[in-house]
């Protein structure tokens, strides 16, 4: 597939934006990678993670409690892929390259493949966010409709009430089944997946079957298959739901634009910076629990503009682009509270299940 080509400007709105963002932190003198509370935090889940795996599986409580200790895991993996994994991943964790590549490694150790989520995520994504047959993201077809560019089904209709047991299934597909597509068909979606090297068709089995091993046998030989069943599903159910609605909320509300390519030109209207302003949304920036647990991720805006800078800058850095958003006329979207942003969902899943 050819990609289409972004607007080109003489007074470019993403110029005016690095050269304000490169002055604050010359201001204040910091660095754009992570500090000592990211790590901290880090500690505390990677540790919280294999304490309530530990004890699961090696001290197994009653039932009760351990259906409350798989939800409190899936919770966990969850802020891993937040907080680690994804500031890891974007090369924006710390200044240390190795830093980095450790951190984006974990999400091997949790099932997934960091080779297959750069190509995914940090080079299609972030690059074309929300253009349909590009965007994996938008891409759940036929089970839901995201773009009103995408193929209206009759089962559509209710994708307002189904999704969120959709949203469960993510985090289990993504290592049981979608990994597996994109590695056997080298590509993302429709795009060409970059031609693995032989340390990554390494990394890519070796790790699946370590997280078999952690996940799937050793929890079956010391607690049976129905217990593991039973919290391997709440488990991965929670985290599933939880990274699917952080993701989804960001990109696919009422709000948002979903722009086509010009048919002749194959260019888009706006130039790269203004495209991720209008297609990206941000919800309860001023609530620290909440951007303490998804890694900064309610500051998306800030984050697709500015992706190698780790999310606990968002924060400041929001107050600059909001005013340039102000000065060049464009609309920076934010919704106030989770439940805001979590009702624009499920009004724009209805919207396009019925259109």
């Amino acid at each position: 597939m050819i990609t289409p080509k972004f607007a080109t400007t003489a007074q470019s709105f993403h110029t005016e934006l690095k050269k304000r963002i490169s002055n604050y932190f010359e201001e204040v003198g910091k660095s754009q990678t992570g500090n000592y509370n990211l790590f901290l935090k880090a500690v505390i889940l990677m540790v919280s993670f294999t304490f309530v795996y530990i004890h699961l599986v090696f001290f197994t409580p009653a039932a009760l409690w351990a259906i409350l200790e798989c939800v409190l895991l899936g919770g966990i993996v969850a802020a891993i892929g937040f907080n680690v994994m994804h500031d890891g991943a974007h090369g924006s964790f710390s200044k240390y390259k190795w830093v980095n590549h450790f951190a984006a490694f974990s999400l091997n150790i949790l099932g997934g493949n960091s080779f297959m989520w750069n190509q995914k995520h940090n080079v299609i994504h972030h690059a074309f966010t929300n253009v349909d047959g590009i965007d994996d993201d938008i891409d759940i077809q036929p089970w839901m409709r995201m773009s009103a560019t995408q193929k209206k089904y009759r089962l559509h209709k209710y994708q307002h009430l189904y999704f969120w047991f959709l949203y469960s299934l993510l985090y289990i597909f993504w290592i049981f089944v979608l990994d597996y597509q994109k590695y056997f068909k080298s590509k993302v979606g429709s795009m060409p997946l970059k031609k693995m090297e032989l340390t990554d068709h390494f990394v890519f089995w070796g790790f699946k079957v370590f997280h078999a091993l952690l996940f799937v046998v050793l929890p079956i030989y010391m607690i049976g298959f129905t217990d593991w069943v039973i919290g391997f599903v709440i488990f991965t159910g929670v985290a599933g739901f939880v990274l699917s609605l952080v993701f989804q909320l960001a990109h696919t509300v009422e709000h948002t634009a979903f722009p086509v390519a010009n048919i002749d030109t194959n260019k888009l209207e706006d130039e790269w910076a203004v495209h991720q302003i209008k297609t990206t949304a941000n919800f309860a920036t001023s609530n620290p629990v909440v951007s303490w647990l998804v890694g900064g991720l309610n500051f998306q805006i800030e984050h697709h503009l500015f992706p190698k800078i780790s999310h606990v800058h968002y924060p400041a850095i929001s107050k600059i682009i909001r005013q340039a958003c102000q000065e060049y006329g464009l609309v920076y979207i934010e919704y106030p509270r989770v439940r805001y942003a979590v009702a624009s969902h499920v009004a724009f899943l209805r919207q396009m299940g019925r259109k």
